[in-house]
């Protein structure tokens, strides 16, 4: 598993967010059944430029929480078919593991979320990290029958991590 996490965040995580990535990256591929090494690419950045690429990518205007660049194409959430069809299209060439893609985390709304749900800032990190490694992997959370279900996956993906809300 290679994940490559580049942090431009002006505001400092106060835990080793390195390895709550690893661990959540790791449980959600796990738990996802996911036949094959992958790699993932985490941004960490602030409010200002999350906002930029929520308007270039999305046109919308103001900034979001996390941001999710898948590279596969799933006919359903975590199916994996159309990569075992087509390794060459999915595959780094290099160390034969799956790209997932990339993720942009706002370390600026990690904060204000934390607070305005009331649990710790690591919990929140992780939510964002199981949330949008899920979206990496195929699932969504436009229909209400989508988001049930990615809330319930994500919920029980940090429950076996330990990591509650009542986490600091």
């Amino acid at each position: 598993m290679t994940i490559l996490v580049e942090n431009e965040a002006k505001r400092v995580l106060d835990f080793d967010y390195e390895e709550v990535i690893r661990n959540v990256v790791k449980r959600v591929v796990d738990t996802e059944n996911c036949p094959y090494e992958v790699e993932v690419n985490i941004l960490l950045t602030n409010n200002e430029e999350i906002h930029e690429a929520n308007k270039d990518f999305r046109n919308i205007d103001r900034p979001t929480d996390v941001l999710s660049f898948p590279m596969v194409d799933y006919d359903f959430p975590a199916d994996f078919s159309l990569v075992n069809e087509s390794p060459e299209g999915y595959l780094n060439p290099e160390t034969d593991e799956l790209l997932l893609g990339d993720i942009m985390v706002s370390v600026d709304k990690v904060y204000s979320q934390a607070e305005e749900y009331g649990h710790g800032i690591k919990r929140e990190f992780a939510f964002l990290i199981a949330h949008s490694m899920l979206h990496l992997l195929g699932y969504d959370h436009i229909e209400d029958e989508e988001r049930a279900v990615m809330e319930a996956k994500q919920e029980a993906i940090l429950e076996t991590l330990g990591i509650t809300r009542n986490e600091e």
